[in-house]
């Protein structure tokens, strides 16, 4: 192995280093000394944007029967509409990640830019009777500015906690879930055709003023820095947290170039594994509701499931997070994957035997399932490819959402049409199983014959 290098940057503020594989890392900075403030607000401020605008997808599925009756759509149509801002959403990841890894577009711009597009999709299904041109609104216009908020706050949050990025990660990755509870209940019991423009109106307006509140103070960290407490080439010492976490989950052993991530076989897994997993968790959010009116619960079941469905999505994204760091993303990833499948035979089963009790349970287990894996694949992608790339790497990986949106939702509703929902349930419920049992063949690219990456020898005198 060749001695590791250490060498002084232009700035006396800080050291770049190189392990015995040739990784740079930019040690000797705080992140007071960068931002001027602790680093924790990069963490919560990308936290109560994903909160806001969480009530795109995840409330949509209570507000469509009113949308239906006030713009005399079909359920197709509703259906139709997330279908494309799901597309557009998990779309324009990739392209934003590009732009920003270049420079032309700022981590505040971004979100400023998603802010105005959020409001416009509100307004869409708002006024607009005509489908077409809601789909332009909410589902082009909300999904865009949706995915700029999204990609940017995931892809920020886990570059500022590179040394414990399950547990950052999975909690602003929650608010992507249950900051719609609010607006479920109001769907469900406080929305009609009388009122349904001044609450989607006060809607956008509240995601648009939450964005550009929080957009002001959204900064990235220089490329490959590393906090200044946590030595990155002797990571086995110090903070036991750390130390834990680095040691399941150690970084990777370089930058990858998204062609070189690609040519590793593992981040076209990721992908395909994404499509399935958010494809149920998608088809989860979607039909649920439906599902309980169907057999016969009533609202307060209904909104209550959506609501427990929507919490623990969140909730379980912040848990899996934090037990990824303890006991290793790709097992967390198979237990979460296993839950959700599982729970798709669950919630038909409830359904089917008029158990309410029962349906609550299983959307509880669901709503964990359809949510927890979704910061697993934001954290494995820069364990697995590193930092620097990050925002495109992982934007290739997430627009397999792309994808699941489209038979997550649209498909879904063809399916259930065709063989009604307990075809539907278990055809979701299978897919789940195999995603699982695809899961382990994650391997870390450069990893040993063991499946670790051996840590480097310290640097003599590293701050």
């Amino acid at each position: 192995m060749s001695s590791d290098v250490g060498r002084e940057a232009a700035s006396a503020g800080y050291r770049e280093v190189t392990d015995g594989r040739g990784r740079v890392y930019r040690v000797g900075e705080s992140d007071r000394e960068i931002l001027g403030h602790s680093r924790r607000l990069m963490m919560w401020l990308p936290w109560a944007a994903m909160f806001a605008i969480s009530v795109f997808e995840y409330a949509y599925g209570s507000a469509e029967d009113v949308l239906s009756q006030a713009h005399h759509w079909t359920q197709s149509n509703t259906f139709w509409i997330l279908s494309v801002w799901t597309f557009f959403q998990a779309g324009v990841s990739f392209p934003t990640g590009w732009l920003r890894e270049k420079g032309y577009l700022k981590a505040r711009g971004a979100v400023l830019l998603g802010s105005v597009l959020a409001l416009l999709g509100f307004l869409a299904i708002s006024h607009f009777h005509n489908v077409f041109l809601a789909v332009i609104g909410f589902g082009v216009f909300g999904g865009v500015g949706s995915g700029l908020v999204y990609s940017t706050c995931i892809n920020m949050t886990g570059k500022w906690f590179p040394e414990r990025r399950g547990s950052t990660t999975g909690f602003v990755n929650g608010g992507f879930a249950y900051g719609a509870v609010p607006f479920i209940f109001v769907f469900n019991f406080a929305f009609d055709t009388s009122n349904y423009r001044t609450v989607l109106d006060l809607v956008g307006v509240y995601v648009m003023v939450v964005l550009l509140a929080v957009a002001w103070f959204f900064k990235d960290p220089p490329k490959n820095w590393w906090p200044a407490h946590v030595d990155p080439l002797a990571r086995r010492q110090g903070d036991a947290r750390t130390a834990r976490a680095l040691a399941k989950n150690p970084p990777a052993v370089k930058q990858y170039t998204p062609m070189e991530a690609l040519r590793t076989g593992q981040l076209p897994l990721i992908w395909v594994l994404l499509v399935i997993t958010a494809g149920v968790s998608i088809f989860g959010v979607s039909f649920q509701v439906p599902f309980a009116k169907e057999v016969g619960f009533g609202p307060l079941v209904a909104a209550n499931s959506a609501g427990v469905l929507s919490v623990v999505n969140g909730v379980g994204r912040a848990v899996v997070g934090w037990m990824s760091d303890v006991v290793g993303r790709k097992t967390a990833l198979i237990i979460v994957i296993l839950v959700l499948g599982l729970s798709q035979f669950g919630v038909l089963w409830a359904g089917d035997i008029h158990s309410e009790w029962l349906f609550l349970v299983f959307a509880f287990f669901s709503g964990f399932g359809g949510g927890a894996f979704y910061p697993m694949f934001a954290t494995l992608v820069p364990d697995y490819f590193g930092e620097n790339n990050n925002a495109t790497n992982y934007g290739i990986a997430y627009s397999g959402k792309v994808i699941s949106g489209l038979f997550g939702s649209g498909l879904g509703s063809m399916v259930i049409d065709a063989w009604g929902y307990n075809g539907a349930y278990v055809t979701a419920g299978v897919i789940s199983l195999v995603a699982a049992a695809l899961a382990l063949l994650l391997r870390h690219p450069g990893a040993g014959r063991r499946g670790s990456v051996p840590a480097p020898s310290p640097v003599g005198g590293a701050t």
